[in-house]
């Protein structure tokens, strides 16, 4: 059922507009006793999550039980980053999600619908994991809270992944991703019915049914001014608000070029990307814009590891970033990728098929040597940032002193780049 539905790509929500309108919609879901909240991280901050999740907190008070953030392999937030995105929630309702313990399993996708969906690129089955804080909770109301962008996964991002991958185990983790990349991220991205997601909705259709789930999606874009705004808000307990937010976040998130991009520059902020397994948004979400031979350069001041994970920074440090055909045979002989295949998945993802060049260009928390060493090439910041200064660059093409025309993206995480005959 839709509860709420509002929004267009020239709309642009107020604070007040927001509040009223998650009030009215719970006050039509009826009186509750038991909430659970479950909204990004700090990692997605821009979402607008953490007022949404604010409000609601105000709507129930001690109703809301908990506040889980759907953390997938990501690092638990810090009291500071709870205060800065949730400031009026209690720290002391916050759980920490372990994606490696703690959970239950709904149910298993059969191998067979997988591999049918994925066109045979995977044979395996799907376990619907969740964090048994949502099984044992005993809560009357589940908010899963979240914006709705393309995304190198799944196609595009939220609704069930919120659930079943930001509060998921490691096997469904594990298979989820790598199910995206063998199928082909360039085959996914900004698309909402894809392989994946049609493996998490029959996860949903079959075995979540009595999870009392109702998904608050948001479409996050830039106004006419530059700066971020809220175009569209959806809310519902099935897959329709979903749809209607993909929808709009193609309008609002997709940017599509007239011709390919021969250097890319990327800023990545430094509170928001502290690894490269978030930092290389800066290459899912412009690989399909960038031209053979091309040159991206990530500006990273924050970065400070490649994994989030102990175990998948390790991973990535053995194997690198390197091509597709490369890591399926990775895979084949190397039981510890074997059992890490979001690892393997990310390696996909981050790599360029040796099309255009990476050039990473870390703070002081990665070293040269490092970079190097995981088939990145390596950038001097302090040089990087003096020749493209993030202060002085606008998003989309810029033409510098000395007549070179880079393309900018001041946050990779807000939108999808494609030269228009890539995204066919």
């Amino acid at each position: 059922m839709l509860f709420y539905s509002k929004g267009s790509i020239n709309y642009r929500f107020s604070d007040e507009e927001l509040k009223e309108a998650i009030f009215s919609t719970l006050k039509k879901i009826g009186e509750k006793n038991r909430v659970l909240a479950i909204p990004p991280d700090i990692t997605r901050f821009y979402s607008y999550a953490g007022p949404l999740t604010c409000f609601a907190y105000e709507y129930y008070g001690d109703k809301m039980k908990c506040v889980l953030p759907a953390l997938g392999t990501h690092y638990a937030m810090s009291e500071k980053e709870m205060s800065k995105m949730f400031p009026t929630i209690p720290q002391d309702i916050f759980k920490v999600h372990d994606w490696r313990n703690g959970l239950v399993t709904l149910g298993t996708v059969p191998e067979e619908f997988v591999s049918e969906v994925s066109g045979g690129a995977v044979k395996y089955s799907w376990p619907v994991q969740v964090d048994k804080e949502l099984v044992e909770g005993n809560y009357d109301l589940i908010l899963s809270i979240g914006q709705v962008v393309p995304h190198e996964v799944i196609g595009m991002a939220n609704y069930n992944k919120n659930i079943f991958v930001g509060t998921g185990g490691s096997e469904g983790i594990h298979k989820s991703h790598f199910l995206g990349a063998a199928y082909g991220m360039e085959k996914i991205m900004g698309r909402a019915d894809t392989p994946v997601r049609k493996v998490l909705n029959y996860g949903s259709d079959h075995f979540a049914k009595d999870l009392p789930i109702v998904y608050i999606q948001t479409v996050v874009g830039k106004d006419e001014n530059g700066k971020l705004a809220v175009k569209g808000l959806f809310i519902g307990d099935d897959v329709e608000c979903f749809n209607l937010a993909s929808k709009l976040s193609l309008e609002a998130n997709f940017i599509m070029l007239d011709k390919p991009l021969k250097k890319v520059v990327v800023y990545l902020e430094p509170d928001e990307f502290r690894s490269t397994w978030l930092g290389n948004k800066s290459i899912y979400r412009t690989r399909m814009a960038i031209d053979d031979g091309g040159e991206l350069i990530v500006l990273a001041p924050g970065l400070k590891e490649f994994g989030e994970d102990k175990t998948i920074d390790k991973l990535i440090r053995k194997y690198g970033y390197v091509n597709t055909p490369r890591v399926l045979q990775l895979v084949d002989e190397n039981e510890d990728l074997r059992n890490n295949l979001s690892a393997a998945a990310h390696l996909i993802h981050g790599s360029s098929e040796e099309r255009f060049t990476i050039r990473y260009c870390p703070g002081a928390g990665v070293t040269k040597e490092e970079i190097e060493s995981v088939n990145f090439a390596y950038g001097n910041l302090d040089e990087m940032t003096k020749k493209y200064d993030p202060e002085k660059l606008v998003d989309g093409y810029n033409v510098m002193e000395d007549g070179e025309e880079i393309f900018y993206i001041s946050n990779p995480a807000l939108g999808l780049w494609a030269w228009k005959e890539k995204f066919k």
